[in-house]
């Protein structure tokens, strides 16, 4: 997906942003699948998900391995989480 770069945006900015995408590649509107990363690379201690994407390290690490289908899985996740609110 081309557009802005999510991580010039205020944290909150990044949210909408990425549950938007979330949106958008969880209902496979888009043809080619993003990464979810906005190179904001800090995990968080408590929940063990990188604060920019939402991802675990097991999800980062396996990324470039995936399938599309393995990858919109992954996108939907985050969407969940994002549901969930502030970690």
């Amino acid at each position: 997906m081309s557009g802005p770069q999510v991580r010039a945006l205020p944290e909150g900015v990044q949210r909408v942003a990425l549950a938007r995408r979330a949106r958008l590649v969880g209902a496979g509107l888009v043809k080619d699948v993003p990464s979810p990363c906005v190179s904001v690379c800090k995990v968080c201690p408590e929940t063990e998900l990188c604060q920019g994407c939402l991802r675990t390290l097991d999800e980062i690490a396996a990324w470039s391995r995936m399938d599309d289908g393995a990858r919109r899985e992954v996108w939907k996740i985050i969407a969940q989480r994002l549901e969930q609110g502030p970690r």
